[in-house]
């Protein structure tokens, strides 16, 4: 009996926690991954041990059937909500310089040096979010933002 209210307990804990950080996110400014429109919080879906949103069911359902084809997209919007966190260069994987700064679709970003920086800078729309938030580069580069402990 005992076992089971410390099991209720722990189990009502983690589930408050969860929300708790679920609730965090901030979709001011964020845009769906599919359609150029505003992301609703009600509309998501789970990647990479995180969410991304959606203007609409059509488009989560477009991203259930082809998550590759959307990936970078949906990369760029677990950055922009700070689910992920840059931790090296996205395109050397060496460490960071801060006065590299720059951004990427109105996403702080920043490399280890300025020649990777100025590849980035010199690419033209879709191509420079490929180059920073494509599957490589965010694997190289990006890590889960660590769950803050109440």
């Amino acid at each position: 009996m005992l076992m089971k209210k410390v099991a209720s307990v722990f189990a009502v804990a983690l589930i408050a926690t969860a929300t708790v950080f679920a609730g965090e996110v901030k979709l001011d400014g964020v845009k769906c991954v599919i359609a150029p429109k505003p992301a609703d919080a009600s509309k998501s879906a789970d990647y990479k041990d995180a969410k991304v949103y959606f203007c609409c069911n059509g488009c989560a359902g477009k991203f259930a059937k082809d998550t590759e084809k959307f990936a970078t997209k949906a990369n760029h919007q677990l950055v922009a909500t700070k689910q992920y966190e840059q931790k090296a260069c996205p395109i050397s994987g060496r460490d960071l310089n801060p006065e590299t700064a720059t951004e990427v679709n109105d996403v702080k970003v920043t490399f280890c040096c300025n020649g990777c920086k100025g590849k980035v800078e010199k690419a033209e729309g879709d191509a420079k979010v490929n180059l920073v938030f494509g599957e490589k580069s965010f694997a190289k580069a990006f890590k889960k933002t660590a769950e803050k402990s109440e």
